[in-house]
């Protein structure tokens, strides 16, 4: 995994260099994630998945701890605006995530 970006993201994420899709902000009141759960846990950041062809910008799907639970954030990058888009936060499921939530199960 490309620890520049993972460093460009925490750094956007720290210095609150973000935008909010309306679909993270529908996610997370939806799902009672709340808003720090993203921001407090950058130091345990670690991505697991990464889509640089995604729809607008590339994007990484993001594996975080926060209060001992285990979130999934999907965020962009937006290289030349320097900032982050939050497109998605969920909890990782174990039918759909192996033991460590970093690896999909095989269908």
């Amino acid at each position: 995994m490309n620890i520049e970006i993972l460093e460009f993201i925490r750094f956007c994420i720290k210095n609150r260099r973000i935008l909010w899709t309306y679909h993270v902000n529908i996610r997370l009141k939806e799902r009672f994630i709340p808003r720090e759960a993203v921001l407090n846990s950058v130091d345990t950041y670690e991505i697991i998945e990464e889509y640089p062809e995604d729809k607008y910008l590339p994007s990484y799907l993001i594996y975080a701890e926060y209060k001992g639970e285990i979130i999934h954030i999907q965020i962009a990058a937006d290289f030349e605006n320097n900032n982050v888009r939050i497109v998605t936060a969920y909890r990782p499921t174990l039918n759909k995530w192996e033991q460590d939530f970093k690896s999909r199960r095989k269908s």
